[in-house]
This record gives C-alpha cells, sequence and structure tokens, in this order.
C-alpha cells in the first residue's frame, strides 16, 4: 500500500473538508430559496382567499410543487421544488418574482434587492439573505455596498423616467395606485403604475410615480408628463379601477381613450357590499356579465344582477350600476384580447407578491428609494411578460377597424 506524504494528507484533508462545506453550503441555498417561495405562495394565496367559484370552492389554491430543477447558484448547482398555484381566475395567474417561469439561474441581485426592499426588509439584513440564496458571489455585499447599489439603480430610474417617447404609440394602457409595505411620504402614499401594449403586442412599463391613488391631480401630473416627453397618440383603451382620480385626466389629457373598468376591482367592491353568504351566487352572475359571448347578453345578465338584489343591496346594485357605460367598453375590442382587457392583470400579476397586505414597516422608506425599486422590480418582470394573443390584430384597432362583439365589422 502506498503510503502518503504529509503535504498530500494535508491537501485531501481540504479537498473534503472544501467539499463538504460546499455540500453545505448548496443544502443552505437550497433550504433558503425553497423558504422564500413558500412563503411567496402563501401571501399570494391568502390574498386571494375570499375568491370562490360558484360551487364554493377557492379559485386560487396551492396544488403541490413543480418536479426539482437544478439552478445555478453561487455554491454550484441546487435542486429547488417550487411550489405550485392553480389560479383559475379569469385572465390571472401567478408568477414567481424570486424565481421566474423557466429560469435556470438563482434570481439575480436586481430582481432580489427590489423585492426584499419592497417587503419591508432592511438594508442591514439583505446581505445574509442575499448570501444565503446566492452564495459567496455575493460574500463581498455589505449594508454599505447595498446602498451604493441602490445610487447606482435611482440614476438608471432618473434617466428612464426623462426618456423621449417621441414617436411611441400604445394600443392600450392598464393604469393602478400599489401600496408597499414600506411607508413613503403621508402625502404621496402609494406607487402610481402605467403599463402599456405596443402596436406589436408587447407590454411595457410607461410610467412610475408616487402620489395619491385617487387624487386627479397626481394623475394629472402623470399623463401631462408623458405628452411632454411624446406620447401624442390617444391610446385606443384604458383599463383601470373606477375609484381612481385617473379617468377625470385621462379624459383631459387623451380625450379619445375609451374607458374600461377593471372586473376584478368592480366585482370585489360589490361583493363587499353584500353578505358573505351570498358570494359565491352573486359571484357567478357577475362572470356571467363579463364572460358573456356578446354585449347584448351582457346586459341581460347584468339586468337579472340588478332585478335580484336590488331590492335587498341597494348600495351593492348601485355600485354595480354607477358604471354600466363603462363596463362593457371591452366587447368593442377583438375578441382575443377581451381577457388582457377586462382587469388590470398586467399589474396585479407583476406586483402580487410584494404589495402591501396587513401591516407596513415601522420605519418610513425614502421616496427615491421605493420608487427606484419598483421600477427595477418591474423592468425585471417585464422580462418575462408575454405578447398579447392575437397581437396582429392591434393594428386594425389603431387604424380604427370597429369591431362588434369581438369581430370585424364587415364593410357594407
Amino acid at each position: 500500500m502506498r503510503e502518503y506524504t504529509t503535504v498530500e494528507v494535508e491537501g485531501i484533508v481540504r479537498e473534503e473538508m472544501h467539499s463538504d462545506l460546499e455540500r453545505l453550503l448548496r443544502e443552505g441555498a437550497r433550504q433558503m430559496l425553497e423558504i422564500a417561495l413558500q412563503e411567496e405562495v402563501d401571501e399570494y394565496i391568502k390574498q386571494h382567499q375570499e375568491e370562490r367559484d360558484e360551487h364554493d370552492r377557492r379559485r386560487v389554491v396551492r396544488n403541490g410543487s413543480h418536479p426539482p430543477r437544478a439552478l445555478v447558484t453561487g455554491v454550484g448547482k441546487v435542486p429547488v421544488r417550487q411550489p405550485r398555484v392553480d389560479d383559475r381566475r379569469e385572465g390571472a395567474g401567478f408568477t414567481s418574482a424570486i424565481l421566474p417561469r423557466y429560469a435556470r439561474r438563482a434570481p439575480s441581485i436586481d430582481a432580489l434587492i427590489p423585492a426584499l426592499y419592497l417587503k419591508g426588509l432592511s438594508t442591514s439584513s439583505f446581505p445574509a439573505a442575499l448570501q444565503a440564496i446566492l452564495g459567496d458571489n455575493v460574500s463581498g455585499l455589505s449594508p454599505a455596498t447595498i446602498v451604493r447599489l441602490k445610487k447606482v439603480w435611482e440614476k438608471e430610474y432618473a434617466v428612464w423616467r426623462q426618456r423621449d417617447l417621441s414617436g411611441k404609440r400604445y394600443a392600450y394602457v392598464w393604469v393602478d395606485g400599489i401600496y408597499f409595505n414600506v411607508r413613503l411620504q403621508p402625502d404621496r402614499p402609494c406607487v402610481l403604475v402605467v403599463v402599456g401594449a405596443t402596436h406589436d403586442g408587447r407590454k411595457e412599463l410607461l410610467a412610475v410615480v408616487d402620489g395619491e391613488r385617487e387624487s386627479y391631480l397626481s394623475w394629472r401630473h402623470l399623463l401631462e408628463d408623458l405628452k411632454a416627453r411624446g406620447l401624442t397618440e390617444d391610446p385606443c383603451i384604458a383599463v383601470g379601477d373606477r375609484a381612481l382620480g385617473f379617468w377625470k385626466a385621462l379624459r383631459e389629457a387623451y380625450p379619445r381613450t375609451r374607458e374600461q373598468q377593471c372586473w376584478v376591482h368592480k366585482t370585489a367592491n360589490v361583493l363587499d357590499k353584500m353578505p358573505k353568504s351570498l358570494h359565491v351566487d352573486a359571484k357567478k352572475m357577475i362572470h356571467d356579465m363579463y364572460l358573456a359571448p356578446t354585449k347584448k347578453e351582457a346586459r341581460k345578465a347584468y339586468q337579472r344582477f340588478l332585478d335580484l338584489y336590488g331590492a335587498k343591496y341597494p348600495k351593492a346594485c348601485e355600485c354595480l350600476r354607477k358604471d354600466e357605460e363603462v363596463l362593457f367598453t371591452f366587447y368593442d375590442f377583438p375578441a382575443e384580447h377581451w381577457a388582457h382587457l377586462r382587469t388590470t392583470n398586467p399589474i396585479e400579476s407583476t406586483f402580487s407578491t410584494v404589495r402591501h397586505r396587513t401591516r407596513q414597516t415601522k420605519g418610513c422608506g425614502s421616496r427615491t428609494a421605493t420608487l427606484t425599486m419598483v421600477f427595477k422590480l418591474a423592468t425585471e418582470a417585464e422580462k418575462q411578460w408575454r405578447r398579447l394573443t392575437g397581437y396582429k390584430l392591434i393594428t386594425q384597432v389603431i387604424e380604427g377597424v370597429p369591431f362588434v362583439d369581438g369581430e370585424m365589422k364587415k364593410a357594407a
């Protein structure tokens, strides 16, 4: 039997120790990722736990896990099992902000830091969380380094906010005001977000500013800024919650833009004015409105709801009735686009796992830092956004070709 020298023995021991350490780090990275993914899914399901179908079954549920996939991390390949979510809501679906679909590498710092910040994690806690997920590649990330990185992103956001929009045309836009765990200034409590769809069906982040969700002035300043930077063409349709102060500002800035009430917001607002015992039946009747094949059938379903509940629940019916003129606008657009135009899902799906849930962090977040993190999170998500179904029809929409009940109207 061969005898090893002292140097050779020390080398073998070091290799074995290094191998054991790598295995330990990989196991730690796997556990950290899976815990973070599980918490993300738990928050998403909790947010939608009150949404049920006609059989009183939850529309959003956990459904086991996806098969493990090997992710390349800072400590080598790590097998990660991601929770599976069944989201049966119209035009909706869960997309992880931590681990996007088809990703084969651990999340980038560009995606992780914004998500952690908007969840309320302090800067001093970032290095430990990031190293557990990304490995030794981030071992040099001190709180001071994180602060410097945020400064770089703030400059990116500042340049993006001033970018030239001349020649741009967005056929469709979605708008919403979003609250996060990080508190902003009392007079500008939320982030106003606008997403647009171009002529080729690609969704783009159009605006991220702070303001008041219901404030006409906040939205007017946003739209005036877009016009000043060259966005002079009216979008064909805007989709959002009617409680926003956006609509008055829209009529002044882009008077030819059609208006569509988000059905997710409207459903929630109507049900909030009815007893929970009626939610399943009432929700089914609301679904019959916006899932009807024609506007005529939709209006019949609308009237059935008012006839049935008008006497006993006048506030719920008034909530529905006051927006009648903008509930069914989507029927005048291609049927292939209806699922996109009925809700603000492009915004909801992007921020669903980090938006405000039950409480905010104690400290007041930097206005600039928070806007920058929303910008970075959205631009990372933007890379995963899919084209609109039937995007080739957008050209006809822009050219003013009429559609009736989703079908192109034939010339007389």
